[in-house]
């Protein structure tokens, strides 16, 4: 019988495989040196059996939305059928974001991507990360002191041709001594705003994965270690806009909470 892959393995081909395709790499259009990730984000309003109701909202760090115009990198694998455009440019970008508090996260209405691709003569075909994968207060509350394995899946920027490939980054997170969570270091150019994951085990060898949160720039404390704005606080954010900002979209059917297995 074949050998059931490793926790830390397993997790990795969980997040490739669960949601590989939610991640759009960006940057302040005509300047280098502004790049960073943005995911896609289902929040769950009404769970019945003939579908989901939910708003979906593109994700990424606050701080890296405040200019005018944006260029985001299409990914031809998350378009159907493949675009002939390379790059998507965004006009009006800071005022399209919406700025949950001081939290340090911005959030989008999806409307106008799918209009765009829809005036282009393709759609969308994202992953997204949905209410089964995001925090809880539960699961932030297995952080403590001690640091524990955690995964940024972003878009790093290749130093010779500049390209914007997705990678998955190994490193830690753990709770700071005023409470927040904190990555355990710096992350490469580009992963900024891109969602942070860790894997809860479970009984037997199955496990659960989380999206912990978002990755925000460094703030000068610990050293340069990035802060993440977790996914409970912005659960609370959301909840408190208006609910019809933007209007829901219906998603059938709902999406099956998966479990993955590892080797004990």
């Amino acid at each position: 019988m074949p050998e059931l892959p490793s926790l830390h393995e397993a997790t990795v081909d969980a997040i490739v495989g669960r949601v590989g395709g939610a991640t759009l790499p960006f940057q302040e259009a005509r300047r280098e040196g502004s790049h960073a990730t943005l995911f896609w984000f289902n929040e769950l309003l009404e769970s019945a059996p003939d579908g989901d109701v939910v708003r979906q909202f593109l994700v990424t760090a606050g701080e890296l939305t405040r200019f005018d115009l944006a260029e985001v990198t299409i990914r031809p694998s998350l378009c159907d059928p493949a675009p002939s455009a390379e790059k998507l440019i965004l006009t009006d970008f800071a005022e399209s974001w919406i700025r949950l508090g001081d939290l340090g996260v911005a959030v989008m209405p999806t409307a106008g991507l799918h209009a765009y691709a829809d005036r282009k003569g393709w759609r969308w075909n994202t992953d997204e990360i949905t209410d089964g994968i995001a925090a809880r207060d539960e699961d932030i509350a297995r952080i403590g002191a001690e640091p524990v394995v955690a995964y940024v899946l972003g878009h790093d920027v290749n130093p010779d041709d500049g390209a914007r490939d997705q990678a998955v980054v190994v490193g830690k997170v753990a709770r700071a001594g005023d409470g927040t969570i904190r990555w355990g270091g710096r992350l490469p150019q580009g992963c900024v705003g891109a969602p942070v994951f860790m894997s809860v085990p479970l009984n037997g060898d199955s496990f659960k994965l989380v999206c912990v949160g978002v990755a925000l720039p460094p703030d000068g404390r610990d050293f340069g270690h990035h802060p993440v704005a977790t996914f409970d606080a912005v659960r609370r954010a959301l909840d408190a806009l208006d609910s019809e900002t933007p209007a829901p979209t219906a998603v059938t059917p709902p999406r099956r909470r998966r479990w993955w297995q590892r080797r004990s």
